[in-house]
């Protein structure tokens, strides 16, 4: 059983960059982490997207249900082994590469899976997943399961340390990395609140953009403070 699950959405950068993070203190400390879903498009099933988020938030959250479509279909074939991986690659080519791949999932997401499946090595055809449906029942199970540990009011990464009986908390959202040994501090501090269990929650509404070569910004420039998106607020709880 893993260590550590990590309920993600491929299109949230806070999750992308929080991701990173996790990799680098579990190559240190060598735990085990399973990589589960959660879709923010689901998540947000009931709001008016017009009104609570910045235009073209709807297309990008539905960017990422078909993107964990496609991972659902792979988790099928290829176990969950393979999801892993498959976030990394997700994430490296909507967030680790020049602005502009966004807006290539966003108008041909089928495109965009097929050469990430076939550079894993893994069966191009599961790309046309992004369109089946089928495989929604199994995504809103998961973010369902997601939330059910947090509770409803929070976006995305959900982390469940020790699984299935221990602590579970949103974030911690983060915009840029740090160095291995302040990313193994900043873990073991974490972990000391998540599992107290009078710990309710720790925020601040500023942020800086994220530190990604996809928001024009090169890993390691430190970005100016600022409020970025009124949507992210519920959308870290999205992206």
């Amino acid at each position: 059983m893993a260590e550590l699950d990590f309920y993600f959405d491929p299109v949230c950068p806070f999750a992308w960059m929080t991701s990173k993070w996790v990799r680098e203190v579990s190559g240190q400390r060598d735990y085990s982490v399973e990589w589960k879903f959660i879709s923010l498009r689901l998540v947000n099933a009931k709001i008016d997207y017009a009104s609570h988020f910045p235009a073209g938030y709807e297309r990008g959250h539905s960017a990422g249900l078909e993107l964990l479509r496609v991972a659902a279909a792979v988790r099928k074939e290829y176990g969950s082994e393979a999801i892993g991986s498959l976030y990394a690659a997700y994430g490296a080519e909507i967030f680790d590469s020049p602005p502009g791949r966004q807006a290539d999932l966003h108008r041909d997401p089928e495109g965009f899976a097929a050469p990430i499946l076939e550079g894993l090595g893994l069966r191009v055809g599961l790309a046309s997943a992004v369109f089946d449906t089928t495989f929604d029942p199994e995504i809103q199970e998961e973010t369902d399961r997601a939330l059910a540990l947090t509770g409803r009011d929070v976006g995305t990464p959900i982390l469940h340390f020790e699984p299935p009986e221990g602590p579970a908390f949103f974030g911690p959202v983060i915009s840029r990395l740090m160095n291995p040994n302040e990313a193994a501090e900043l873990w073991d501090h974490v972990v000391a609140l998540a599992r107290f269990g009078g710990f309710a929650e720790l925020k601040r509404s500023l942020r800086e953009t994220p530190q990604l070569r996809a928001f024009g910004i090169e890993e390691g420039v430190v970005g100016a403070q600022e409020d970025w998106h009124q949507g992210h607020r519920r959308d870290t709880a999205g992206s």
